[in-house]
């Protein structure tokens, strides 16, 4: 596996190998020994999986807080999205910048978003499926949100406000301006 940090360097791209033939293929997309070496040594205990119907769908931005904070591995099955990761660790010198990383099924990246940052991403294609594995179990009390299309972040997320689909919860979010000290990390 290939790992690349980002613009920010705790989130990490990772690039599995894929090996093929008349078959078809196999590809490693986790190993804990080779994901401890690359400086990732956290234990998942979920995986995720969605489905969007259509093109633009925004899942986000979200993420947990006290001892159900989680680091997330996303990958994409079917489709393409394109993956967003916001730093809301206080402290850290990349505070309130983010990272966008396209996942596809076609360019076989991962993303490693570690604890302190908000995520979500947007379906490029229809039919998308996602895929990620969190190192905490969910939990509803302990989940926040960001408004997606918040000004001052200045995310692009190549679709305009109004093409994009989203529950009920993510419209209501707050903006980052606004969102409670207890809230980050």
């Amino acid at each position: 596996m290939e790992f690349a940090p980002t613009e920010i360097p705790d989130v990490k791209v990772i690039v599995p190998k894929k090996f093929g033939d008349h078959r078809g293929f196999f590809s490693e997309v986790f190993r804990k020994d080779g994901f401890a070496k690359a400086g990732i040594d956290c234990e998942f205990v979920q995986d995720n999986h969605s489905l969007s119907a259509s093109a633009g769908v925004v899942r986000g931005l979200h993420w947990q807080v006290g001892r159900t904070a989680q680091h997330k591995l996303v990958r994409v099955l079917k489709g393409a999205i394109l993956d967003v990761a916001v730093d809301i660790r206080r402290k850290s010198p990349t505070f309130g910048k983010h990272v966008v990383v396209e996942l596809s099924d076609e360019n076989w990246k991962q993303i490693f978003v570690p604890i302190g940052f908000a995520h979500g991403f947007v379906t490029l294609k229809p039919n998308t499926e996602v895929v990620y594995k969190v190192s905490a179990y969910y939990s509803p009390a302990d989940e926040r949100g960001l408004r997606w299309n918040d000004p001052a972040l200045d995310i692009d997320w190549r679709i305009k406000p109004g093409e994009a689909t989203l529950s009920d919860r993510d419209e209501k979010h707050p903006l980052f301006a606004d969102l409670p000290a207890d809230w980050l990390f």
